[in-house]
Parts: C-alpha cells; sequence; structure tokens
C-alpha cells in the first residue's frame, strides 16, 4: 500500500514538473521588443517574428531571442561630399533609427541583426547613412539643399529608409542642423539674400517718403489755388459793387452780354466734348467691331480648316480602314483556298494510300493461301508464281523475234554437209529458234530448278535433232 502511495505521487510530482517546465516555455513578447523564435519554426522561413503577443517555444527543435525596439540616436557628421556643381559640402546631421516591427522587415532585422549589441546596430546604420547622405548630395545643386530643405530631406529620407529597411531598420527622424561648403558659396547666397531684403526695405521706406512728399505738394498747390480763387472772387464782387455805383445800367448790360458769351462759350464746350465723345464712341465701336468679325473670321477660318483636316482624316481612316478590310478578307479567302486544296491533296493521297494498302493486304493474303498450299515452303510457292507469270515471260521472249521480217533468203548449199547433218539452211532456222532462252535457263537466271512436275531438260542434240527433222 505504501508503494502505491509512493508511486502514485511520484507521479504526480513529475506531471506537476512537467507542467511547470511547459509553462516556462510559453513565452511572452514585451511591447518595446521583438520575440525571435529560430529553429523548426515549419513555416519554411528561418526565423518566425512577433511583436507583441505570446508563443510556445517547442524544447530542444526551438530557441528564442529578443530584438529591442529602443530607438537609436545616431549623429553623422558628413564633410566633404561632393554636390552636382562638385563643390564640397559639409551636412552635419542627426539620424533617429530603430529596429522595424513592420511584417517582412523585422525578419530581415532577425537575420542580420539578432544577437547584435546596440553599438554595432549604430555602426552598420552609420555606414548605410553616410553613403546614401552622399549620394542625395550629389544629386542636387547647392541652391536646392540650401533654399528646399523639404525636398532634401524627402530625397535623404527616401534613400536612406529603402536601404535601412534592407537589414530590419526604419528611418523614425532627420534633423539637419546646418549645411555648409568649403567654397563659401552658401555663405555669399547669405550674404545676397540679406542684401537683398536690406535694399528692398530701403526702398520700400524711399518709395513712402516720397508718396509723403508728393501729397504735401499736393495740398500746398490746393490751397494756394483756393486762395487765389477767394481773392479773385472778392476782388471782381468789389468791381461790380463799384461798377453798380457808377452806372448800374451799363454794369448789367455788361453782366447780360458776358452772361451770353460764357453760356455761348459753355454750349460751344459742351457741343465739342459732345461731339468729340460721340466720334469716340463711334471710332470705339467700330474699332470694337472691326475686332469681333476678325475674330469671327479667325475663328471661321480655324473652324473651316479643323473640318477640313477632319474630312481628310476621316477619309483617309475610311480608305485605310477598306484597304485593311480587304486585305483581310483577300487573306482569308487565300487561307481558305488553300486549306480546301490541302484537305484534297491530303484526301486523295489518303486514297491512294488506302487503295495501295488494300493491293497490298490482298496481294500478302493470296501469298499467304499460295504459302499455305506448298505446306508452308516459301520456296515452292515463289516458285508456283513464277510458273503461272511463265506464259507472259515466254510470249515476251518470243516476241523479240517475232516481228523480224526477211524479204528474201538466198541459201548457197555447197553440198558440204556431213552424214547424218542437216543442211545450212535447217542449221540456221535451228540457231534462231535457240535465240529464244528455254524455261529452265529462265529458272537458272532467277537461281532457280525447274519444278520435277514441270519436266526436265533433254538432250541439246535431241533437240537439235528434232529442229533439223522439222526443217
Amino acid at each position: 500500500m505504501e508503494q502505491i502511495v509512493i508511486l502514485a505521487a511520484g507521479l504526480v510530482g513529475l506531471v506537476f514538473v512537467m507542467l511547470l517546465f511547459l509553462v516556462t516555455r510559453y513565452k511572452r513578447c514585451p511591447s518595446d521588443r521583438i520575440l525571435v523564435i529560430y529553429g523548426k519554426t515549419g513555416s519554411g522561413a528561418s526565423a518566425r517574428c512577433l511583436a507583441g503577443g505570446a508563443a510556445f517555444v517547442w524544447p530542444v527543435i526551438q530557441d528564442y531571442e529578443y530584438l529591442d525596439l529602443a530607438p537609436i540616436s545616431i549623429d553623422v557628421d558628413l564633410h566633404g561630399a561632393l554636390s552636382k556643381q562638385n563643390i564640397r559640402v559639409a551636412v552635419p546631421s542627426r539620424f533617429t533609427v530603430a529596429v522595424s516591427n513592420e511584417p517582412g522587415v523585422m525578419e530581415n532585422a532577425a537575420e542580420r541583426l539578432l544577437g547584435k549589441s546596440g553599438e554595432d546596430i549604430m555602426h552598420i546604420a552609420k555606414d548605410i547613412i553616410f553613403g546614401q547622405l552622399r549620394l542625395v548630395v550629389a544629386t542636387m545643386d547647392i541652391e536646392e539643399i540650401n533654399a528646399d530643405r523639404d525636398k532634401f530631406l524627402h530625397n535623404v529620407s527616401s534613400n536612406v529608409g529603402t536601404e535601412l529597411r534592407k537589414i530590419g531598420l526604419t528611418l523614425i527622424n532627420v534633423n539637419v542642423t546646418d549645411i555648409q561648403d568649403e567654397s563659401g558659396y552658401i555663405e555669399a547666397l547669405g550674404k545676397e539674400a540679406a542684401a537683398k531684403a536690406i535694399n528692398d526695405a530701403k526702398k520700400s521706406v524711399a518709395e513712402k517718403n516720397r508718396d509723403g512728399n508728393i501729397g504735401e505738394s499736393i495740398a500746398h498747390k490746393d490751397m494756394r489755388i483756393q486762395v487765389s480763387n477767394a481773392d479773385a472772387e472778392a476782388k471782381i464782387g468789389e468791381a461790380e459793387a463799384h461798377a453798380k455805383s457808377i452806372d448800374g445800367e451799363n454794369e448789367a448790360k455788361i453782366k447780360i452780354a458776358r452772361s451770353d458769351a460764357e453760356r455761348r462759350q459753355r454750349e460751344a464746350e459742351a457741343l465739342r466734348l459732345a461731339t468729340a465723345s460721340e466720334k469716340i464712341q463711334a471710332a470705339e465701336a467700330l474699332r470694337e467691331a472691326y475686332l469681333a468679325e476678325k475674330e469671327a473670321e479667325l475663328a471661321r477660318a480655324a473652324k473651316e480648316k479643323a473640318r477640313q483636316e477632319a474630312d481628310a482624316i476621316v477619309d483617309s481612316e475610311i480608305e485605310k480602314r477598306k484597304k485593311e478590310i480587304d486585305a483581310e478578307a483577300e487573306a482569308e479567302r487565300i487561307r481558305r483556298l488553300a486549306r480546301g486544296q490541302a484537305d484534297a491533296i491530303l484526301m486523295q493521297k489518303e486514297a491512294e494510300a488506302q487503295g495501295l494498302y488494300a493491293i497490298l493486304q490482298k496481294q500478302a493474303d493470296g501469298f499467304d493461301e499460295i504459302v499455305k498450299a506448298t505446306n508452308g515452303n516459301p520456296r515452292e510457292a515463289v516458285l508456283m508464281l513464277i510458273a503461272d507469270k511463265l506464259p507472259e515471260l515466254v510470249k515476251t521472249q518470243v516476241e523479240a523475234i517475232k516481228n523480224i521480217k526477211i524479204d528474201k533468203v538466198t541459201v548457197w548449199e555447197g553440198g558440204n554437209q556431213q552424214d547424218g547433218e542437216a543442211n545450212s539452211t535447217a542449221k540456221f532456222i535451228s540457231g534462231l529458234y535457240r535465240s529464244v532462252p528455254p524455261m529452265n535457263d529462265l529458272f537458272n537466271m532467277a537461281g532457280m530448278d525447274l519444278p520435277a512436275y514441270l519436266g526436265k531438260k533433254e538432250d541439246t542434240k535431241t533437240e537439235d535433232a528434232e529442229v533439223s527433222e522439222e526443217s
């Protein structure tokens, strides 16, 4: 009983230890770090990265490390960078970078920065920043770098950020403290801008002073004119009063004459102004009418030209399209004709091949029957085929001498034949018939022997004797 209790307690302890071990392998990722699980991840990647959350790390086949997401500030004191104008520029600046937690980029950090200290990461990033900053300076003019800071910072951020992402870093901020050049070009540009601003200010002050003096002069002139008018009116009043006191009637006549003169003068002036205004208005109206007519003519000419160009273009397009359609139709007709001819030739050749195949098949079947008739002896079968063709072969040989025409045969017989021999004429005829090859020779020419059931070769002397008797 005690052993069972001890065994149960041991199993419980073992289970507890296993659970505790498994709990210790469940890793949680802080918000300022990246959990990198490497080993047999099963995803096809070199490592599995988690920015936040938690994951179970299998013992033996997996392990883990953390990447710090804390920003890294890098001072970049760039000197002697060549600009687009081959002027050396100093660009002291400060870059703030950090390990990226963006999916796809933090895997690069896991592959290239895992296990490296912050100092090592800073040196790697600094080298990349130096190279890209020099490249950006080389593509811009001094005026652009100095005047358009936004463009300069955008180019720096774009180039540097792209290269940093390749190693798993992200660019947080760029701060350019000052830009200087060895030749003093930027300083000269600043002095030029300051001098321009000072000159503009002086010019504005002078213009304001001028406007004030002109206004003061105009005010004094108006005052003098008004004073002179008042003095003239006073003198006229005094003269009129004196004239009234001397001779009221003459003064009245003078006033009437003066009034009439002034009236006529004002009427003439008004008439002149009205006439001039009418003529000016008429000329202006005529000018505007001419301009309107000219614009209308130009618009009409442009419209007519556009219409003609449009008609020409439309006609050209229609003709071009018509030619294309005709060419396509002709090409299609040629393709169909060629396809039909090819199909007809193919059908004809297939029919010829089928006919030839049928003939050869029949011949093969016939030859097979002949072989079967000769009990499977191919040589006897071939001899039977040749025997079947012997009449034609003999006929062909006979035809060779059949049409020989002998109009006249003169025989000189000297009577010198021996006993039992035919005369010369009989020998001539016998030799003529011997020119036709015997049946046995035909078989010998073919490399075969005449079959026994067709007869045997007789003695040549017997044949010659028979020919002599027939003669």
